[in-house]
């Protein structure tokens, strides 16, 4: 556990401990005086010590405490707040010391908030110590009271009444707190009438709560108020023959050495102080009372603690870094050297094997461009097949259109005028020798086929012909990569050409012949 300084405040005097590995050290008191201020700070300030960083925690145990139960609209969020905040300055306006829990929800009516609000009324008391702590710059955790502390007493003890007056003896004086279902609702100290070490006024005092908790309401009349009174085993039997039992009042002890068992301290102390002390040590909570300017201190310590830790933890991180970079450095280099000598090894046995081979009749690396060039033309080098299906397709979803004549190239296809008849190929073009793009080296060129068909004309109907010629050719130019051209249609639709003909006459049914080119790119 981390280092402490656990400061127990009261009206008289102020007692300073140590907590160190979970324990708690030797109490030192200090008086409220001069002699007893200065004498604070050079404990604080003791070399060997180095008490000047350790957080320190605020107990007040205070007479001057008071506690006021009230009801709040149920509001939430920011207006919330502020509503608490205002509630809390008009309550205790003298005051920095103020805080408020909320207890729970009123079941009837607009189920308001049930709030305790909570104070120390004379922040004087405190002023020449947190002054003491400001001029050191001491780290203040934060301020806490031993009402609001002793909560987690009763649940450490397992205290279950729904009506628990809780009494102890501490060095402020004679504290009962009321519980209701667990819930801190009323809390005050008086001065302990001590015989022979023994409280002779408790019964009295638990009295006089019983009435005011039954005037105020907190206790209905007729419930039975359980108090739990904690004290050394060897005053128990005479404040058993000072308390008792009646019908409003039930009187419960709990020896302080078992108390300790379950807090978890290891010697049995005479007072509560160190039970709460411990409790605090091991698990502090949230700080009762705001501590104000003193928790900068503190505040800038935290942050440079996680300042550090993010340094310590970017540096561990590049130091790993850098290990696994080192250590991936020499398996590489491993590797990298394993490497070589696989390659020197097998390129021992390859000039090996070369050297029994006869000489070959091409080198190796001609033998590997001849394989690839001869992949790729028979992959990519052209041929009809495919041309011919797209063609053997649009036929047959024309059937008036009737295959007559076709050419078929590699390459642009010449561009032919209408009514010219294709060139004639020279003797031996044929046996040209083809170009490398012509072969599909490197990519597969386009294709030119250029088809002669008869269209049926009924009636010898033209428009129908024409008609018939156009969906054709749009069903070829459909397919990707094909471009189509009508080069020869049945009728010469140039300016240029006049047209005869005697439409009175009925004509019979014919045929007409027409040209298209198509060329496609793969």
């Amino acid at each position: 556990m981390f280092r402490k300084q656990l400061l127990y405040i009261t009206s008289d005097a102020l007692c300073a401990y140590d907590w160190r590995n979970g324990a708690l050290g030797t109490g030192h008191v200090f008086p409220p005086s001069a002699a007893g201020l200065d004498g604070f700070a050079a404990w604080l300030e003791e070399p060997q010590e180095q008490r000047l960083d350790v957080p320190a925690y605020l107990l007040t145990d205070l007479i001057e405490e008071d506690f006021q139960h009230q009801l709040l609209p149920h509001v939430r969020g920011k207006a919330g707040r502020a509503l608490l905040e205002r509630r809390k300055q008009q309550l205790h306006r003298d005051t920095p010391y103020r805080g408020s829990a909320l207890l729970g929800r009123e079941s009837t009516g607009r189920h308001d908030d049930q709030v305790l609000f909570f104070a120390l009324t004379n922040p004087s008391l405190l002023q020449p110590w947190t002054e003491a702590l400001e001029h050191l710059r001491i780290p203040v955790a934060g301020i806490y009271s031993t009402s609001l502390l002793s909560i987690a007493l009763v649940k450490k003890l397992v205290l279950t009444h729904e009506h628990l007056l809780l009494v102890t003896q501490q060095s402020g004086g004679l504290r009962q707190s009321y519980y209701e279902k667990g819930q801190l609702r009323f809390s005050r100290q008086t001065v302990a009438i001590a015989l022979d070490g023994v409280a002779v006024n408790i019964a009295l005092e638990t009295e006089k709560t019983r009435q005011f908790l039954t005037s105020t309401r907190m206790l209905s009349r007729g419930e039975v108020l359980n108090t739990v009174i904690l004290a050394p085993a060897a005053q128990i039997t005479k404040l058993k023959l000072l308390c008792d039992n009646d019908l409003e009042v039930a009187y419960h002890f709990i020896d302080l050495q078992h108390a300790s068992l379950r807090v978890g301290l290891r010697q049995t102390p005479a007072l509560a102080d160190e039970l709460l002390l411990t409790l605090l040590g091991k698990h502090p909570p949230p700080s009762h009372y705001p501590p104000g300017p003193l928790a900068r201190y503190y505040h800038f310590q935290r942050a440079r603690n996680v300042l550090y830790g993010a340094s310590a933890l970017v540096g561990a991180s590049a130091a790993l870094w850098c290990v696994i970079n080192l250590l991936g450095g020499i398996s590489d280099g491993a590797a990298t050297v394993r490497l070589q000598q696989e390659t020197a090894s097998d390129q021992k046995r390859y000039h090996s094997s070369m050297a029994n081979l006869p000489p070959a009749p091409a080198k190796t690396q001609n033998m590997k461009v001849a394989v690839t060039l001869g992949r790729m033309i028979a992959s990519q080098a052209p041929e009809p097949g495919r041309m011919l299906g797209i063609l053997s397709t649009a036929l047959e979803q024309a059937p008036q259109v009737q295959l007559a004549q076709l050419h078929w190239h590699a390459g642009q296809a010449s561009v032919r005028t209408a009514g010219s008849p294709p060139a004639p190929q020279p003797p031996g073009a044929g046996a040209t020798t083809l170009s490398s793009s012509l072969a599909g080296i490197p990519a597969a060129p386009p294709q030119a086929l250029r088809l002669e068909a008869d269209v049926a004309m009924p009636n010898n109907d033209y428009r129908a012909a024409l008609g018939a010629i156009t969906a054709f050719a749009q069903t070829l130019a459909r397919e990707p990569g094909m471009q189509v051209a009508i080069e020869e249609t049945p009728l010469d639709l140039r300016s240029s050409a006049a047209l005869s003909g005697k439409s009175a006459t009925p004509a019979p049914d014919s045929q007409a012949r027409f040209t298209l080119l198509l060329v496609w790119k793969p």
